[in-house]
């Protein structure tokens, strides 16, 4: 086998370890998600059980990046604390290092093949032939995945040491540790999987590729790229998000930076005073100490630290753009702000209806829509309207506690039906868009002509709607109304027309169920944006006149 061959092999091995964690994780979070999530939100109550229970759980679920996400939910919608949440994301980074114990006292003692081969092919064959979602497809997705762990392991195991037999890797010893903690920091950066890092650097130790020092160098830089991943995930998100991702980052970095100062010593320690002679052991221990080290370390400090954290993206890092800048205590000043908030809002829902359908040729105008936002998927705008929508709702809960006047609040009543009908239209685009995607990329031209049909009628809907919004007269109602009764007939008429019966001769069951289901969440999410825009648009008068429309449904 040439060099080349070998390192394709060593990367095959690293892509097939990844994608046995992600298949561990997957699994597992389907197996025990809520039980774990309910451990973890019990733990929240101190520092120490913080701590202990991202342990524990991420222990368990294999995985630091599971575990954190589900840190980063609980933080944004307002259940832990800033210190408890970053004493979970502490042991959460201690739990990952459970991984690297089993791979260095089993996977490298016996005959990995003997137990990966059989493992991956029967649990691969009846994963195929099991109900996706039920009880034994996620079983036998979690052996899978044990089984594609251990084959990427013995991949880059036999990758590594045919490779080391035809390149001479101990020249790369002479480089300085910074070179190596940078390595470790880009594989990670890119994998996405610190235990992919670690699992490759003990098949370089195991073959003799590199030194102690030249791993321990490695793992730490791997200890930085696996924050990334939070990184990421916490961009465009609620603030609390954004510091508890913040967080982990500061965490590895400056234990990485105080643990590579004490680096030759430490090491020495493991192996000297621990009596440590195995290096994959050792390495491991490594491993698990600087994590300790970094408990030590922060600990004493997570109150403080949580209260430095807490001052950062204060304004800038919310999803509103006008009420956090305004105090509800100025209650005239809060009103405008939440109209304007309100307003802003609508837009995003009206991109977002126009995105869902893939309608690219409507400006959307008054408040711009972020360019971050422009760049999003569907899920990512979905999640940031969301996050948005409980920024504005726990904006106005504080706002109607300080306003007594009558006009006042009845002008806010008006404002946050507005604001809950733009969800739910959100909500049902959302839910509409898998069978718009089906429809859109069928080869029947019925279901295709469908899918075209919908996009001009939703298209005509938000210009004639857009057109109201940004009218200079008042009083829109009798527009609404004609526009209400237009999104009622066209309702009316595409029940009628997928129930004739010369569309039943040319789509089977499930094809009508899928166009059937779509029609009524476009028509849920028309009717919702329109009650929106109503809500928004007209006083009290003028929107009493909807309620005596024939088949008008609050």
């Amino acid at each position: 086998m040439t060099a080349m061959a070998d390192i394709w092999k060593m990367i095959a091995g690293i892509a097939i370890f990844i994608l046995g964690m992600r298949f561990l994780e997957d699994s597992l979070k389907s197996i025990a998600g809520r039980p774990f999530k309910l451990f973890l939100r019990r733990q929240t109550t101190s520092k120490i059980k913080g701590i202990a229970g991202g342990a524990v759980v991420t222990g368990i679920l294999q995985s630091s990046s599971v575990v954190n996400v589900m840190v980063l939910a609980f933080v944004g919608a307002g259940v832990i604390q800033m210190q408890n949440a970053l004493a979970l994301i502490l042991g959460s980074n201690l739990g990952t290092t459970l991984t690297s114990w089993i791979i260095a006292t089993v996977g490298f003692t016996f005959n990995i093949e003997n137990l990966a081969w059989p493992l991956t092919g029967i649990s691969g064959i009846l994963w195929t032939m099991t109900t996706t979602g039920s009880k034994w497809h996620r079983w036998l997705q979690f052996f899978l995945g044990f089984g594609f762990l251990m084959l990427g392991l013995d991949f880059m195991k036999t990758g590594v040491e045919a490779g080391i037999n035809q390149i001479d890797l101990s020249r790369f010893n002479q480089y300085p540790a910074f070179v190596f903690i940078l390595t470790g920091l880009v594989i990670t950066s890119l994998v996405q999987s610190s235990s992919a890092t670690v699992a490759l650097v003990l098949s370089a130790l195991y073959s003799g590729g590199i030194t102690l020092y030249a791993g321990a160098a490695i793992v730490l830089g791997a200890e930085i790229g696996t924050t990334i991943k939070l990184l990421i995930a916490a961009q465009g998100n609620m603030p609390d998000k954004k510091r508890v991702a913040l967080g982990n980052f500061l965490f590895n970095t400056i234990t990485t930076v105080v643990v590579f100062v004490f680096l030759s010593p430490l090491l020495n320690m493991i192996t000297s005073i621990f009596g440590i002679k195995d290096n994959l052991v050792a390495l491991v221990f490594f491993q698990s100490t600087v994590n300790i080290i970094s408990i030590v370390l922060f600990f004493p400090f997570l109150n403080i630290f949580g209260r430095y954290l807490q001052n950062l993206f204060l304004q800038n890092g919310t999803e509103a753009s006008f009420i956090h800048a305004v105090p509800v205590t100025d209650t005239d000043l809060a009103q405008q702000a939440i109209e304007n908030e309100i307003r802003h809002f609508l837009y995003h829902v009206v991109d977002f209806t126009l995105d869902t359908l893939s309608i690219k040729d409507l400006h959307v105008p008054g408040i711009k829509i972020e360019k971050s936002q422009a760049n999003r998927s569907i899920q990512e705008k979905y999640e940031f309207i969301k996050e948005l929508h409980g920024d504005i709702q726990g904006y106005y809960v504080r706002l109607q506690s300080n306003t007594s006047e009558k006009e006042k609040t009845l002008r806010l009543e008006s404002l946050v039906s507005a604001l809950r009908n733009s969800m739910y239209a959100a909500k049902s685009m959302k839910d509409a868009w898998g069978d718009a995607e089906v429809l859109a990329n069928s080869s029947n031209e019925i279901k295709y002509g469908y899918y075209k049909l919908s996009q001009e009628r939703i298209r005509t809907f938000i210009r004639q709607l857009l057109s109201i919004l940004e009218s200079s007269d008042k009083d829109q109602s009798e527009e609404m109304i004609r526009l209400y009764r237009q999104v009622a007939e066209q309702y009316n008429q595409s029940v009628h027309t997928i129930y004739k019966e010369n569309m039943y001769a040319h789509l089977s069951d499930t094809e009508i169920s899928t166009i059937v289901n779509y029609n009524r969440e476009l028509y849920t999410a028309k009717k919702s944006i329109f009650l929106a825009v109503k809500d928004f648009m007209l006083d009290s008068e003028s929107a009493a006149r909807f309620n005596e429309l024939p088949g008008f449904i609050r």
